[in-house]
């Protein structure tokens, strides 16, 4: 009985990591050698958003994706299918062709390295629907947003990855003026 209530207060039931993680594989400009993020998914809190995500990734629905936000020491976002083309207009709008049920839970806080869907404002999107698709990543405690996003997951590797991204030149839209490319994610089993 210790040892579960060990166990429990180390890994309370609804935070713990899933069975697999996700690997992408991030090319930086000027660098020919690959970067690796890698993300543990918390599948018991947003098992709708985990499923899809897994599956767009065994799809390679992300491969060819930017990170087509970013702000310095603060947060990345990625997973639009339109920041695959070289012409930036639309970046920011484009998805997979649906959007998901909110899983938001008040629990769930937005510590550095944390995984979350984004959406559209509660203006537009009255019920908090997450993108289908993107997502973004903190650098930072950044409490501003905790209960108004699906936290789906948290990065267990490449933060220092993550923040050089976020140290891109960038655009008056937030988007690095260099591409930073995504060229695959991948799901594999945890370990």
């Amino acid at each position: 009985m210790k040892n579960l209530l060990l166990l429990l207060l180390i890994c309370p039931p609804l935070l713990c990591a899933a069975d697999e993680v996700a690997v992408l594989s991030v090319k930086m400009p000027d660098d020919k050698q690959l970067k690796r993020i890698v993300i543990e998914f918390y599948d018991k809190d947003a098992p709708a958003t985990v499923a899809s995500f897994e599956e767009l990734a065994r799809k390679h629905f992300y491969d060819g994706v930017t990170f087509h936000r970013v702000f310095k020491d603060r947060l990345v976002q990625a997973g639009d299918p339109l920041s695959k083309r070289k012409d930036k207009a639309k970046i920011g709008t484009g998805g997979p062709g649906f959007t998901l049920p909110p899983e938001i839970h008040l629990h769930d806080k937005h510590i550095a390295g944390t995984v979350a869907m984004s959406r559209l404002p509660d203006a537009v999107n009255p019920n908090r629907r997450s993108s289908g698709s993107q997502f973004y990543i903190t650098l930072a405690p950044m409490p501003e947003l905790d209960g108004q996003y699906t936290i789906f997951g948290r990065v267990v590797e490449g933060m220092d990855v993550l923040h050089a991204i976020s140290q891109a030149p960038v655009d008056t839209n937030d988007n690095p003026l260099d591409r930073i490319l995504i060229t695959s994610i991948r799901i594999h089993p945890r370990g």
